[in-house]
């Protein structure tokens, strides 16, 4: 459902980063964090993740993204946005969503760091065995 700015609100989570994205009718700007895709992500293979929803869905150049992300790093928040962008597209039209949930772009990726465990210098990396 939209907002009082006709945006469309979606919340995407990768890793340890959270964004909260908002798409309007528009021309296909992206801004991150109030500065635009390209200046933030600085990596054009991260820039291509951000677009692959629209592309799915046929809906490329169509939206303004506005994305708030924080925690984690570029990538995660690449991811995140990724996701928030997806679930935003729900909000929009819900018809698209065997579209986006055939290319796995729904689905949360649930891998985070492995905690560190005792014993070891990180989490599976254990000390070098000397045997003499």
């Amino acid at each position: 459902m939209a907002d009082n700015k006709n945006r469309y609100y979606g919340t995407g989570k990768r890793k340890n980063a959270i964004a909260r994205v908002w798409i309007a009718a528009g021309t296909g700007t992206m801004t991150i964090n109030d500065r635009p895709a390209g200046k933030y992500l600085g990596r054009a293979v991260l820039e291509q993740l951000l677009h692959q929803p629209f592309v799915v869905t046929d809906t490329d150049g169509r939206f303004d993204v506005i994305a708030h992300c924080k925690g984690g790093g570029i990538s995660g928040q690449a991811g995140a946005i990724r996701h928030g962008i997806s679930k935003a597209l729900l909000e929009v039209d819900p018809e698209l969503r065997p579209r986006l949930r055939r290319t796995g772009l729904l689905t949360r990726d649930p891998r985070v760091k492995e905690r560190k465990k005792y014993g070891r210098k990180r989490a599976r990396r254990g000390f070098q065995f000397s045997k003499r």
